[in-house]
């Protein structure tokens, strides 16, 4: 049975993916490295960093160094000035919480996390966050699902992940949980094929979960 929900939070619970991508783009610039969306996606769906990118043009690691501080600093801007929220998503997170615990599994670092939450209500619902500083080994590894389940101290039967990418639908999956896709215009072309579910809106969350339980 179903009584837990560890949700994406980049892609899922706010949109800001796409200005991830473009603070990383602004980054590599300088060194004259273009970006393109297509080989960005495919290096995010496999946990392949763009510092990666940069050391194989040759760019030296105390250049990286910096570039790495310029893209925090791009990124920021872009969330504390840019629209970042997602239709529906306090409404259904309400609509889940009288059947649910939920926690948030993110790549996100702290500082971040901490801006975006700022003024938003999300975390109401929220049992707890794990961020990147809580883990060694990054989505795709199990290793941030595996936290989540000892969180609740619940099994992967037990529990549902909810992801909008490649990269977060294999942490789930190799952490033995069943995973819903939810669609984003980002990550349209990532592989999501053992997702047990996909919805096109955060707002049908409710119903694919309660006929996963129907069928379990």
């Amino acid at each position: 049975m179903k009584k837990y929900i560890l949700f994406d939070h980049d892609g899922v619970l706010v949109e800001t993916e796409q200005w991830y991508y473009r603070a990383n783009q602004r980054a590599l610039a300088p060194f004259g490295i273009q970006l393109p969306r297509d080989a960005y996606l495919v290096n995010m769906s496999n946990g392949v960093t763009t510092w990666k990118v940069a050391r194989d043009a040759g760019v030296p690691e105390r250049e990286i160094d910096r570039a790495r501080v310029l893209r925090d600093q791009y990124y920021q801007e872009y969330l504390a000035s840019e629209d970042i929220e997602i239709n529906g998503v306090l409404e259904t997170l309400d609509i889940l919480a009288s059947d649910y615990r939920m926690g948030i599994i993110t790549t996100s670092k702290l500082s971040d996390f901490a801006l975006i939450h700022e003024n938003r209500s999300i975390l109401d619902y929220m049992a707890f966050v794990i961020t990147r500083q809580d883990y060694e080994q990054a989505k795709p590894h199990p290793e941030p699902y595996l936290k989540g389940l000892q969180r609740f101290g619940v099994s992967a039967a037990e529990a549902v992940a909810v992801e909008d990418s490649a990269r977060g639908l294999k942490s789930a999956v190799a952490a033995g949980i069943d995973c819903i896709a939810v669609a984003n215009e980002f990550t349209v072309s990532h592989d999501m094929s053992k997702a047990v579910a996909k919805v096109d809106l955060f707002t049908d969350l409710p119903l694919a979960i309660n006929t996963l339980k129907t069928t379990e």
